[in-house]
C-alpha cells in the first residue's frame, strides 16, 4: 500500500493524479481504466478540496493499494472535514432533461457507474470513501 498526504485544495489535484497514475502505470494498468479512475479520482478529491473543509481548508489522504489476481486498484480517499456520505443521496433521474433534474449528484452517481465498487464510511472522526476498479 501507497500513501500521499496533501492540503485539500484543488491545486493539489494534479499531483494527486500524478500519485495515483504513476501507481498505475507500474502496475501496467491499460490506457481506459486509468482514464476513468482518473476522472474518479478527480471528482472526489475535488469535492473534498470544495466541502469537506469549507470555508477552511485541511489534509486529504489518498492510500492506493494494488492488486493482482485479478488486476486492480482501490484507491482510499480519507480527510477529517465535515462527516458527509456522498452514497447516501438517491441517484440522479438521468432520464430528465438537464433542465428539469436537480443540482448536484452527477459526479458521484457518474463515480458509482464507472467504478466497480464505492464504499463510504465514518470513522474515529474521518471520512472514508473507497473505490476500486479491476482490468
Amino acid at each position: 500500500m501507497k500513501e500521499f498526504k496533501t492540503e485539500a485544495i484543488t491545486e493539489n489535484l494534479h499531483a494527486v493524479l500524478g500519485f495515483i497514475d504513476e501507481q498505475l502505470e507500474l502496475f501496467g494498468c491499460p490506457m481506459k481504466p486509468q482514464m476513468q479512475i482518473d476522472i474518479a479520482a478527480e471528482e472526489i478529491f475535488v469535492n473534498i478540496a470544495h466541502y469537506a473543509y469549507a470555508p477552511g481548508t485541511g489534509e486529504a489522504t489518498i492510500r492506493v493499494e494494488l492488486y493482482s489476481d485479478p488486476s486492480a486498484i482501490e484507491i482510499t480517499f480519507i480527510d477529517r472535514g465535515v462527516p458527509y456520505d456522498p452514497l447516501a443521496k438517491p441517484d440522479p433521474d438521468v432520464t430528465l432533461s438537464a433542465k428539469e433534474r436537480k443540482i448536484g449528484g452527477l459526479g458521484i452517481f457518474m463515480v458509482k457507474k464507472s467504478m466497480d465498487e464505492v464504499r463510504y464510511e465514518y470513522l474515529d472522526g474521518c471520512n472514508i470513501l473507497t473505490i476500486k476498479k479491476g482490468w
